[in-house]
C-alpha cells in the first residue's frame, strides 16, 4: 500500500515542510487571516506545530494578502472568493477520484484494493500535469460565459428590469417515482441511473445554450437567457429521458421572470414557481407558467395549452400551461387569458 504522506505530497505538488507558524510568517499574514482562508478552502484545522503545509500553501496565502494590500478585494471579499473555489473544488476532487476508482476497479467491492490505489497513484504521477491545465481552461470558459450573462443582465436593467434580478427562464426536471425506484434497485444500479440522468440533462442543456445551475440527485435546475431556449431544453430533456426505457420519466416545470443570482445559484419567486409547476406535470410532460406561455405565443416552434388552475404551496392559485412542440401546419394561437379569481 502506498505511503499516505507520499500520495499527499504527490497530489499537492510539493513537500510538506512548514508548520502553521512558519507558513503564516513567510506569507506575511496574521494567524487569524490564515485561519479564515484555510477554513474557507475547507482545510481541517491543524496544530501549530504540525508540518502540514507546502510552498504552494504559502504562495496561496501570499496571493490572498496581496489582493487585500492592492485594494482588489477587502478581506471579506477574499474569503468569499476562496470559499467559492473551495466548495467547487471539493466536489470536483471527489468526483475525479471516484471516476478513476470506478474505471480501474474490476468490481465495485474491489475499488479500495491496494492494487487499485497504487494504479491511481501511478496515473496521477504521470498525468497530473496534464489534468491541471484542463481545470484552468474550464474555469476560464465558464468565467467568460458568466461574464457575458452578467453584461447582458446589466443591459436589460436599463430597460426597466429589477436591479440585480435579470429576467430569466428557469426550469426543474424531476425524475418520477424516484423514491420508489431507489427502494427497488441496488445502490450501484441507482447510482448509474442518476449519473446517466445528470449527464444526459447536462449535455442537452449545454448544447441548447442554457446553464446547468445545480443537480439534486433526482432533479436538475437549469436556466436559459431566452424563453425559446428554455422551452427547447425542457422538451428535449423530457423526450430524451422518455426514450430510455430503463430510466424513470421526468416531469419538467418552467417559469419566466426575475431571479436573484447568488453564489452560482438562483433564488426568487420565479425559481419557486418552476419547482411547483414540476409537481403539476405528468410524467414525460412540460408545464409552464403564464409569463413563459405569453412569451412563446408567437412562436412557430412551440404551442401552449391552458389547463385547470391549481393552488400551489406558498404561491396561491396559479394558471399553468402545457408546453408541446407545434404540430406541422398548426397555426399559432395566443394563450387564453387566465380566468379571474372569485371574489
Amino acid at each position: 500500500m502506498p505511503d499516505p504522506k507520499e500520495i499527499e505530497e504527490l497530489l499537492l505538488g510539493g513537500e510538506l515542510r512548514y508548520n502553521r507558524v512558519d507558513a503564516v510568517r513567510l506569507a506575511g499574514v496574521s494567524r487569524e487571516f490564515s485561519g479564515r482562508v484555510w477554513r474557507a478552502f475547507g482545510y481541517p484545522s491543524m496544530p501549530d506545530d504540525a508540518v502540514a503545509y507546502t510552498e504552494g500553501d504559502v504562495a496561496a496565502l501570499d496571493r490572498m494578502r496581496r489582493l487585500v494590500d492592492d485594494g482588489v478585494l477587502d478581506e471579506d471579499g477574499v474569503i468569499r472568493l476562496v470559499r467559492a473555489f473551495g466548495q467547487t473544488m471539493t466536489r470536483l476532487a471527489e468526483w475525479q477520484v471516484s471516476l478513476l476508482r470506478d474505471m480501474l476497479a474490476q468490481e465495485a467491492r474491489d475499488a479500495a484494493s491496494p492494487e487499485a490505489v497504487q494504479t491511481i497513484v501511478d496515473v496521477a504521477e504521470k498525468h497530473i500535469g496534464e489534468f491541471e491545465p484542463l481545470v484552468v481552461h474550464a474555469w476560464r470558459r465558464q468565467l467568460a460565459a458568466a461574464g457575458t450573462r452578467a453584461l447582458a443582465a446589466a443591459a436589460t436593467r436599463e430597460n426597466g428590469d429589477p436591479a440585480g434580478r435579470p429576467l430569466t427562464t428557469v426550469g426543474f426536471a424531476d425524475m418520477v417515482s424516484f423514491t420508489q425506484v431507489s427502494r427497488e434497485l441496488e445502490e450501484i444500479e441507482l447510482a448509474r441511473i442518476v449519473e446517466w440522468f445528470e449527464e444526459t440533462a447536462a449535455d442537452i442543456i449545454a448544447s441548447c445554450g442554457g446553464r446547468l445551475v445545480k443537480t439534486l440527485g433526482d432533479e436538475v435546475l437549469f436556466s436559459a437567457e431566452t424563453p425559446e431556449i428554455g422551452a427547447e431544453i425542457a422538451l428535449t430533456v423530457a423526450a430524451a429521458i422518455q426514450d430510455e426505457t430503463e430510466v424513470p420519466d421526468v416531469r419538467v416545470g418552467v417559469a419566466h421572470g426575475p431571479v436573484l443570482p447568488l453564489m452560482g445559484d438562483l433564488f426568487g419567486t420565479t425559481v419557486n414557481l418552476a419547482a411547483r409547476l414540476t409537481s403539476l406535470a405528468r410524467p414525460g410532460s412540460v408545464v409552464i407558467d403564464g409569463e413563459l406561455a405569453g412569451a412563446l405565443e408567437a412562436s412557430t416552434e412551440f404551442e401552449v395549452t391552458r389547463i385547470v388552475r391549481r393552488p400551489v404551496r406558498g404561491l396561491g392559485i396559479i394558471q399553468p400551461y402545457v408546453l408541446r412542440r407545434r404540430r406541422p401546419g398548426a397555426a399559432a394561437v395566443a394563450p387564453a387569458p387566465a380566468e379571474p379569481e372569485a371574489s
